[in-house]
């Protein structure tokens, strides 16, 4: 793989995406009033937690806002990245053009999960990132090296795992062709990320870190932001990012093998 030639190929990918979204430059408007009032929603729901006590499983508002900072920012790369590329997934099967995407002389992985970008999901990203900095200057974080660089690789770890997940469910269009039922599913189980996993019981900890790892995704970057995180488990989640990307991998060539060709 030659990483200058892919990253040409994807600047040409952001280059079309972002003139074809120029074209209706109404919708930008729009997507950022819509944001703005989905994060306020947000915020508003988490408040109402906090309304009858001060702390929740030992999170304070303040700190709890962190986390919704960093659901806001993974949120977002899911509607720029994820969304407009893996449901396409289907449309290629049942049309057959995947068969033009596995004879383009690049890998055929790459081109599926990056080849679309949704521009407006950027502003949800700011948004995010913007409610993080006010997150740290109310939390009197210490920004120092060491904290910049595990707040990077446990929010990159986060990535790899929402990624890997979302192609997880998309793949298995090869064989049952509609999956949008799992997507939104599986959506569903994402905006628990929103709140501190120890506000559940036991068992429902026990699911969304095992099962459906909710807590590498949101808990564990937002405990680095508090210095609360222990080396254990951010190691833990450089592990579990590792194995989703290389299981998701190996489950695309896998399925390939099942992929029946329009032209055959």
């Amino acid at each position: 793989m030659n990483p200058r030639k892919y990253f040409k190929v994807y600047i040409k990918f952001l280059h079309t995406s972002i003139a074809s979204e120029l074209e209706y430059k109404t919708n930008i408007l729009i997507d950022l009033i819509t944001s703005i009032l989905s994060l306020i929603g947000s915020i508003f729901l988490l408040s109402i937690f906090f309304q009858n006590d001060g702390s929740i499983a030992g999170w304070k508002f303040e700190q709890a806002l962190i986390i919704q900072g960093i659901y806001t920012i993974l949120n977002g790369i899911t509607n720029t990245w994820f969304n407009p590329n893996l449901t396409e997934i289907v449309k290629h099967i049942r049309e057959g053009t995947l068969d033009f995407v596995l004879l383009k002389p690049i890998d055929s992985q790459f081109f599926i999960s990056l080849k679309k970008i949704n521009p407006s999901g950027f502003l949800e990203i700011m948004l995010g990132f913007l409610l993080l900095v006010y997150c740290i200057r109310i939390n009197q974080v210490d920004l120092n090296l060491s904290f910049l660089i595990l707040s990077l690789i446990t929010i990159s770890c986060s990535i790899c795992i929402l990624y890997s997940l979302w192609f997880f469910v998309s793949t298995t269009t090869i064989w049952f062709v509609k999956t949008w039922n799992a997507t939104e599913v599986l959506r569903s189980f994402l905006y628990i990320g929103r709140f501190p996993l120890n506000s559940f019981s036991l068992y429902l900890r026990i699911f969304f870190s095992v099962f459906i790892p909710i807590a590498f995704i949101t808990t564990i970057p937002s405990e680095v932001f508090l210095g609360l995180a222990q080396l254990w488990k951010i190691l833990l989640e450089v592990i579990v990012a590792m194995v989703f990307l290389i299981t998701s991998r190996k489950f695309w060539l896998f399925a390939l093998k099942f992929y029946t060709s329009a032209s055959s």
